[in-house]
């Protein structure tokens, strides 16, 4: 009997009852690779959204491995546990080939690309709890590290504790990216796990080793620059709809205008996910540094002449794989985008962003009495007077700013909001890195803050995340290395125009 044969015998032994399990090649008439790949983020998100399975005891693996009857609300039994564990074990099996572990990874995640939420939770504590590195092998291995320090021997004892510290789990992952889609069913598994239990601690190794995986796996060097154009396939363009991030498109002729003769869209791809953009970036090739938003969303409105462009604004940059968190792509796309249209345009002067400050309402809602306080006399004598208070309060004061939308240039409260806004991007600091994650991403990656745009976007949404205010962020080649030389000490990079904001 060959393994094929063996697993085709045994595998409904292993897997938990389905009724979308069918025979090893096909599932639901579909051949299994089919199945897996039409299990996509999208669909992987949606189903978790439309689940709502009993949430499983959070007795360990171990313990549940071991015992004869399920407890609680414990969705598998110990036995199919068990059998479960025996089939992730098998495809890790060193005996066999890539090729045929690589075949039998693929038919575990045609079931589980078919299985309920629960039973996906199981699934994740098996591979997180029970492939770990061996604890007796890792302290071994690092107790001869250690007395090897400074011999002949320390080059092969620092291998040795490598190989020892390297998991199964790695291993395990691996094999399934062995197959067509398993690099898709990975990015997916991961991106379930994020959303249905991100503090999951039990979780946590698996996480982790997923995360370290893509690192490696989606390093810029793999990646491909792509122009996203109106002449792209419907599908890609389909995609561009779904993952918008930043500012909704709202259909085709949203779309059509976003990529409009004086537009480019530049995303990253992957050789095993060729059509699924990682992250893209929009583009406006404009002749001034924009500070509203409206415009370059008008689908009415004319394109601009390019060759008569001196600024590329990048006003929207969308991350699509809720799996990838934690890989970072945009300081790549970003300096890749820039020397492309460099030599495309060879008058571009500008580099700049036009980008929201999606926290900064709520921390203020938390530090208005703070910012009040920093007031000096002459200030809260105007703000006073504005709002006919005698004694100004934080209440007062956040009331004003929800008129954002109708106050004039002499406003106090607008005054005040946008030096709460230059205070709240350049000093307000978490670890020493901007509390909002467009500045923190941004200055990471060496821009300054260039202007603070009052009424950059009054759309609802604008409105709700920063009383209106949108910010420009400038790349300038030439002083990106001092900028993150500067952020990595904890000072930001701000124009004089932002600094004069201070209080």
């Amino acid at each position: 009997m060959n393994s094929a044969e063996w697993i085709s015998r045994n595998v409904s032994h292993w897997i938990p009852t389905s009724d979308s399990w069918r025979k090893l090649t096909r599932v639901s008439g579909k051949p299994v690779l089919a199945v897996v790949a039409s299990a996509s983020a999208a669909t992987v998100i949606a189903q978790a959204k439309s689940q709502k399975p009993p949430v499983a005891a959070q007795r360990p693996t171990s313990q549940r491995l071991a015992a004869t009857l399920r407890r609680g609300e414990e969705v598998m039994s110990p036995r199919q546990l068990r059998n479960t564990l025996t089939q992730l074990r098998s495809i890790l099996d060193e005996r066999v080939s890539e090729v045929e572990g690589g075949r039998r990874a693929a038919e575990f995640a045609a079931w589980y690309a078919r299985a309920a939420l629960a039973q996906r939770r199981d699934c994740w504590r098996l591979m997180s709890e029970q492939f770990a590195p061996d604890p007796a092998q890792v302290t071994d291995a690092h107790a001869q590290y250690a007395s090897a320090r400074g011999t002949a021997q320390a080059g092969a004892t620092e291998v040795a504790l490598r190989q020892a510290l390297e998991s199964p789990r790695a291993r395990l992952l691996q094999r399934f990216a062995a197959f067509d889609c398993g690099v898709r069913f990975l990015v997916d598994l991961r991106a379930q796990l994020l959303l249905e239990a991100p503090d999951d601690a039990c979780l946590l190794a698996l996480d982790g080793e997923l995360e370290a995986l893509f690192a490696t796996w989606f390093d810029v060097a793999f990646l491909e620059l792509r122009r996203i154009s109106w002449d792209s396939p419907a599908s890609l363009l389909e995609k561009l709809i779904q993952y918008e991030a930043v500012h909704d498109i709202r259909g085709w002729s949203d779309l059509k205008n976003r990529l409009d003769s004086d537009r480019r869209c530049y995303g990253f791809f992957h050789p095993r996910l060729p059509d699924e953009p990682l992250i893209f970036v929009e583009v406006a090739l404009l002749d001034a540094l924009p500070q509203t938003i409206a415009p370059l969303l008008d689908e009415s409105g004319a394109a601009a002449d390019i060759h008569k462009a001196q600024c590329a604004i990048f006003y929207s940059i969308s991350n699509t794989q809720r799996g990838l968190h934690g890989v970072s792509f945009g300081d790549s796309l970003i300096k890749q985008v820039v020397e492309t249209l460099k030599q495309e345009f060879a008058q571009l002067k500008v580099f700049a962003t036009l980008s929201p400050t999606p926290g900064f309402r709520h921390w203020l809602g938390q530090h208005a009495l703070r910012m009040l306080e920093r007031l000096d006399d002459k200030t809260r004598a105007a703000l006073a007077a504005e709002l006919s208070k005698s004694d100004l309060s934080q209440g007062d004061l956040l009331a004003a700013a929800e008129r954002a939308a109708q106050l004039d240039e002499k406003s106090a409260v607008r005054h005040w909001l946008l030096q709460c806004a230059a205070h709240y991007l350049g000093h307000e600091l978490r670890h020493g890195r901007p509390v909002d994650p467009v500045a923190r991403f941004h200055l990471g990656n060496g821009a300054r803050i260039e202007r603070i745009n009052w009424g950059g976007d009054f759309s609802d949404k604008g409105l709700h995340q920063s009383y209106g205010m949108m910010v420009n962020y400038l790349y300038d080649p030439k002083l990106l290395d001092r900028h993150r030389t500067q952020f990595a000490n904890g000072k930001m990079a701000l124009s004089s125009q932002v600094r004069g904001l201070k209080f």
